[in-house]
């Protein structure tokens, strides 16, 4: 029986777990894998204190931290379950073949997001064949090729400028128009991001675009998209797709706690959610900005808040 599990292992459940050893919880934290999201980012240049590092040197150093405060991690367990009984909750995880249930007093959930997908023909059929959502990971593959990213928000920003400095020629796909209003086709795009992609010249952003295909046998070989404003379909040759557009919260193995629309797990001003003893942060929750040090600090929030209910619990 422990005090609480916190599940996952990226900025803010490695943020909570570091509040909770220091608090001498007995804890642990179950997760996929360490870093999460976090690892498939490039460029990192807005985690205080670290002028610039990259996602997988971050995701190592959360690893570092939570070894140093001697937290022990169950790594690559998913978890399929939650149940409740009076104040007790149980915790239904798999890894491969193998299945188990860890019994606490409280839980934390900050298993972020995953990303969508286009939903198009060739999508998933080429998956791994040069269809990729995680260009750091694949990016490097495309030296002197052609590339083209699908999206319009930061992520699609860093794919295409990860690209132009690897590949010959990188094309960046957005459904928006290039006008002030839509921040020049990146709405929720940082305007540092625009304003270097903007001064790469082997890269071609395509405007009022939606992707309808990915084409290729054996291996991706076009992108087929159509011209919003006149209703032409164009193609053009390219040999790795990155679809970047948009995240969608990993909160569907437990019934327990409030959702919005969205499947964010709604939470209030102490990082609970409407399941008692169950608290959230992160990505996963209704927080309106997908940031990490925001993640960071929900983390810590839900962690102070777990205490205190444990603190009530035990009296």
């Amino acid at each position: 029986m422990y005090d609480l599990v916190i599940i996952g292992a990226s900025a803010a459940g490695s943020a909570a777990a570091v509040y909770a050893a220091r608090r001498r919880l007995n804890f642990i934290i179950i997760s996929k894998d360490i870093g999460g999201e976090v690892v498939k980012n490039g460029e990192v240049e807005n985690w205080l204190g670290i002028v610039h590092t990259t996602g997988i040197e971050l995701a190592q150093q959360f690893k570092a931290h939570l070894e140093a405060n001697e937290v022990t991690i169950e790594n690559g367990w998913e978890v399929t379950g939650i149940s409740q009984e009076n104040t007790i909750h149980t915790i239904h995880a798999k890894k491969g073949g193998e299945e188990k249930n860890i019994q606490t007093k409280s839980i934390i959930i900050a298993t972020g997001i995953h990303p969508k997908h286009l939903g198009v023909p060739g999508e998933a059929e080429l998956q791994k064949r040069g269809v990729t959502s995680c260009t750091v990971c694949d990016g490097p593959l495309y030296r002197n090729k052609i590339t083209t990213t699908i999206g319009a928000g930061n992520t699609a920003l860093e794919s295409a400028l990860m690209l132009a400095d690897i590949a010959q020629k990188a094309y960046l796909i957005t459904k928006y128009p290039n006008t002030p209003e839509t921040n020049h086709g990146f709405p929720k795009g940082e305007n540092i991001l625009i304003e270097k992609i903007l001064k790469k010249d082997n890269v071609e952003i395509i405007y009022n675009a939606n992707t309808t295909k990915i084409l290729g046998d054996k291996k991706v070989e076009g992108v087929e998209y159509k011209d919003l404003v006149t209703g032409e379909m164009h193609t053009h040759q390219t040999n790795g797709a990155m679809v970047h557009i948009g995240m969608v919260p990993n909160s569907g193995f437990t019934d327990c706690v409030k959702k919005n629309e969205n499947k964010e797990i709604e939470i209030d001003l102490r990082a609970q959610t409407s399941c008692k003893g169950i608290f959230a942060a992160g990505d996963v929750t209704n927080i309106p900005f997908k940031q990490l040090m925001i993640a960071s600090g929900q983390g810590v929030i839900a962690a102070l808040s777990a205490i205190d209910y444990l603190n009530y619990l035990n009296e």
